[in-house]
């Protein structure tokens, strides 16, 4: 039986997608140690500020080089800044000042929520859209485990680290927003919204930078100038790039899929390079995220043709 010639591409462009997928897993994976080494001597707010501006420039230098230019639509750049609030300003400030307290590994279980809340946004916004029941059921599997490892993880430590695992779990939520709102974006080259938001996103924490850290007078550590230059180059410039190509050709629920490919990236990161541990709680929790995530994003089958 001859192979329809469309159907070579098609193959080699999934395979594409999935090798990307895995890529930016490990990428968003490795954040959670670089920000936990960033913020031993870089206050939260200073360490995001300089991670958006500098992946920021590193994509307008490569738009440049490649002969184009952002956007002037000023509609177009209040979008960039809406999904600047959603995808790095404000869930990356609260990922960072979390994980102040919180070890790198639990914070990218927590953190993995994102699929369970962009489903759940999909099923408010789309009211005519049924919910299947096994996509339901990832959803309570998802949440018992998160509810799991805040709910007994704090008890030891009830103040601080009780919020900074809320934090944790708010930036997912708005990560879930924005691979919902990333769909605004179609058409558009990845790299543009890439890069327009994470300016964006500088140009909205500066001024809090400046007045709450006074950088000027921080002396951050070679390590942390290591991990930042790192979480900047890799896990947010390059990494975004990726991201908006995959929710342009796979969609919302398949890209946000990558949670539970980073949760084991993060978690083995952390216990390899950062001698980090895991308690028995916080390995059900994970389990029970993972499933809830697998079952939400699993395609539906479709009956056969008659």
């Amino acid at each position: 039986m001859t192979i329809p010639a469309a159907s070579a591409p098609a193959r080699s462009g999934q395979a594409t997608d999935l090798v990307l997928l895995f890529v930016l897993a490990t990428l968003w994976g490795a954040s959670y140690s670089f920000i936990r080494i960033g913020v031993e001597t870089i206050p939260p707010l200073t360490l995001i500020v300089a991670r958006t501006l500098i992946a920021g420039v590193i994509l307008l230098v490569v738009i440049r080089l490649r002969g184009l230019a952002l956007p002037r639509d000023p509609a177009i750049w209040r979008r960039f800044l809406i999904q600047a609030c959603l995808n790095s300003a404000v869930p990356f400030t609260l990922i960072a000042w979390a994980e102040t307290s919180v070890e790198a590994g639990l914070a990218s279980i927590l953190n993995a929520g994102s699929p369970i809340f962009a489903f759940l946004f999909t099923l408010v916004l789309a009211r005519g859209e049924a919910a299947a029941g096994r996509k339901l059921f990832g959803v309570a599997a998802g949440m018992l485990g998160v509810c799991l490892i805040v709910g007994v993880e704090a008890l030891s430590g009830f103040g601080r680290e009780l919020w900074a695992q809320l934090a944790l779990v708010a930036a997912a939520v708005c990560y879930g927003g924005a691979a919902l709102f990333g769909r605004n974006f179609k058409g558009l080259d990845p790299i543009m919204p890439a890069a327009g938001s994470l300016l964006c996103g500088a140009a909205v924490l500066i001024p809090f930078s400046l007045f709450v850290d006074r950088p000027w007078t921080l002396s951050p550590s070679a390590a942390s100038i290591q991990a930042l230059l790192a979480l900047s180059l890799f896990s947010t410039a390059l990494a975004f790039i990726i991201y908006f190509r995959l929710i342009d050709r796979l969609g919302t629920v398949a890209t946000t899929s990558v949670a539970y490919l980073r949760v084991p990236t993060g978690v083995a990161i952390g216990v390899v390079f950062l001698g980090e541990r895991l308690s028995p709680t916080a390995w059900t929790g994970l389990a029970l995220v993972l499933i809830g995530v697998f079952a939400m994003t699993l395609p539906e089958r479709r009956p056969p043709a008659r």
